[in-house]
């Protein structure tokens, strides 16, 4: 039987374990006072449940407080602390082991989406929409909070109190990264179950306007940024900790965030031909709910087993729960869509294929495709290992990069001449003129960059594309700056817009750094003997000496290289948890061109020689960059204009829709 509370072996646990038992307590009533307000009309009950929503974030940030004190404290009493944590791990490392592992981290998700529906108790409007979106993100909370005081409980108590625990997973405290990446990812996945909750509150009223898709549109953004940013931010501790010199391997659990952000930016997308024109309002609803639904997924092969991934946690009695939960939403949303599908027809025209609406709609069929494709190369291994019983079978990069590459292109294409044609319908003469500048912009850069030496056929288009959206953007600004006698005084007015332009320059820049860092990455290895210069792609690489370092919880070897002159340090860490297995912290070189990657790959024990791996990797920095101009981007467009600016703006541009 599973022991909730025990206050004789783990006092601190007990505190943790009521909070948890006390905030379902709350979610449960806040659940029913929802669908009373909602049912019967009962301002009294909505608004119960609302402050309902305020002891639930108290009692989760109790019990999340009560775990990083257990952890801060070594305090080993409590399992989760002795199986994830130990006295000689630095400060920071405790910190992240709160979500460092399975239980630690549903109790992260339950405590942020107790917070996200904090923040929405606070904005809600008074409307017939109310009591369900809060209805829908109790449903949500019941089942993460349900999880975490059952069968995912961080506070069960140990048989047996050690003296020391076991310590985090050594990949999870070899880089600073994982303070970051995790949470951005959970504040991604987490944020949209806001707009989920106002689609479902819609489809439970009737109230399928414009109305649920403006008021959600700002917390979709809030939540696309964050898993923008917490996918990147993978990436980059991918880079800097595994040592292979890569950032993205179409990893099962990498997929199973990318999957979400196709959906979510195909969503940002088609509401704007809602808001404009009342059109795609099915659409809208399917693709919300695939793309909250998607998260859900994306948890569930994290934390079920069923993939094998770096990222993975191991199995658990979470998995089919998880499945549970996610068959609950599809049915849930496919009912509901199925129920009120008559009020989900458009009243106005389909969108023209020459037209806004049109190229907005065909990239959303683009980055459904794309998001299917993922989904099917994600899921194939574990199909064949349930219908054959073979462990072997496995998804590699070509066969992701067959079909990425060339929508990805696609979508660059679409991007480029979408803002630039009309709303309704274009004539053919109007698109030819609106494209003449982007192709001729197009042409010259894969000219200029064929003549530079580029010669593979997808960084040809990369470069050609991101010309021509860059004289796409340039022009469309130019024209609103003339209309308007300033360009400070467009921006001023329409930040959405230059917010949306920001972040498809971000894309841009993004997109060629992974076109360069791909093609034209060169790797290399060889053996350095102690004082013996070596030449490896045309560097000068020479061993110094190498370090025994002693940290504490571990110990790291460390080569002291200079190529070219310039000093290198790589390491190989092992730590105490870890047995003799090692991990490798390369050296990386950034450069706005380039980065210059050193790694260790083997050492002698004697210190004598080291063997290591020089990778060269063209513009990876931009894709960095990029992101944060991405990041820069939604946050602009979060921002509300002057109404002194709007009244100043032309009618030909308002009103501000990209």
């Amino acid at each position: 039987m599973l022991n909730l509370i025990s206050f004789s072996a783990s006092p601190l646990g007990a505190l943790g374990q009521l909070a948890l038992l006390a905030a379902l307590a709350f979610t449960l009533a806040g659940l029913w006072l929802s669908a009373v307000g909602g049912r019967h009309g009962d301002a009294r009950a909505t608004e119960a449940a609302r402050r309902a929503t305020w002891a639930v974030f108290a009692l989760l940030s109790l019990s999340s407080l009560v775990l990083m004190v257990g952890l801060l404290r070594d305090d080993f009493t409590v399992r989760y602390v002795a199986e994830h944590s130990m006295r000689a791990s630095p400060t920071w490392v405790k910190i992240t082991s709160l979500w460092g592992a399975l239980e630690g981290s549903i109790l992260l998700w339950a405590w942020l989406l107790a917070g996200f529906t904090f923040i929405l108790s606070l904005t809600l409007r008074r409307d017939a929409l109310r009591p369900w979106a809060l209805g829908a993100m109790f449903a949500s909370l019941l089942f993460f909070v349900g999880v975490c005081a059952t069968v995912a409980s961080p506070f069960t108590p140990v048989a047996a109190v050690l003296s020391d625990g076991r310590g985090p997973n050594p990949a999870l405290q070899n880089h600073w990264m994982m303070a970051v990446h995790p949470v951005l990812l959970y504040l991604g996945f987490v944020g949209l179950s806001v707009p989920f909750a106002y689609a479902v509150a819609a489809l439970i009223t009737g109230r399928l306007s414009d109305h649920w898709v403006v008021v959600t549109r700002r917390w979709t953004l809030v939540a696309w940024a964050f898993l923008t940013a917490a996918i990147v931010a993978g990436g980059w501790w991918s880079y800097e900790t595994l040592g292979w010199g890569g950032y993205w391997a179409w990893d099962p659990v990498e997929n199973a965030s990318l999957i979400p952000w196709l959906l979510t930016t195909a969503f940002l997308h088609s509401i704007q031909i809602q808001e404009r024109r009342g059109l795609l309002r099915s659409w809208n609803v399917w693709l919300i709910v695939l793309a909250y639904a998607s998260t859900v997924l994306g948890t569930f092969l994290n934390r079920s087993g069923i993939v094998q991934s770096v990222h993975a946690f191991a199995g658990g009695p979470v998995g089919p729960v998880f499945l549970g939960f996610l068959a609950f939403l599809l049915i849930s949303g496919i009912g509901l869509a199925a129920w009120r599908a008559p009020h989900l027809r458009d009243e106005g025209e389909p969108p023209a294929a020459l037209s806004r609406e049109g190229a907005f709609l065909a990239g959303n069929w683009l980055f459904l495709v794309f998001a299917f494709m993922v989904l099917l190369g994600t899921l194939f291994p574990t199909f064949i290992e349930f219908a054959q019983g073979r462990r072997d079978t496995s998804v590699g990069p070509a066969f992701y990069n067959a079909f990425a590459i060339p929508l990805g292109l696609g979508l660059l294409l679409l991007m480029g001449v979408g803002p630039l044609l009309p709303w309704r319908r274009a004539e053919g003469q109007t698109l030819a003129r609106a494209l003449r500048p982007l192709l001729l912009a197009g042409l010259g850069a894969a000219v200029l960059a064929f003549g530079l030496g580029v010669r593979g056929w997808g960084v040809l288009l990369t470069v050609a594309l991101s010309a021509y959206n860059l004289v796409g953007l340039s022009l469309l600004t130019a024209r609103a700056a003339r209309q308007s006698g300033s360009l400070l005084g467009t921006l001023r007015a329409q930040p959405r817009r230059y917010g949306a332009y920001l972040a498809h320059i971000g894309l841009l820049v993004m997109a060629l750094g992974l076109a360069f860092s791909t093609a034209y990455r060169r790797d290399a290895q060889v053996t350095l003997n102690l004082g013996a210069p070596v030449t490896l792609l045309r560097e000068r690489l020479e061993l110094h000496r190498v370090d025994v370092v002693d940290r504490g919880f571990g110990h790291s070897r460390v080569a002291h290289v200079t190529i070219d002159g310039r000093p290198f340090e790589t390491r190989m860490n092992t730590y105490t948890q870890s047995g003799s297995t090692p991990f490798p912290a390369p050296a990386v070189r950034y450069g706005l061109l380039g980065d210059t990657y050193l790694v260790m790959t083997s050492v002698d024990p004697a210190g004598k020689w080291a063997s290591v791996r020089l990778i060269q990797s063209p513009l990876v920095s931009w894709i960095w960059w990029g992101t944060l101009i991405i990041c820069a981007g939604a946050a602009l467009t979060l921002v509300t204009p002057p109404r002194a600016a709007l009244r100043r703006v032309p009618a030909v541009m308002a009103p501000a829709s990209d």
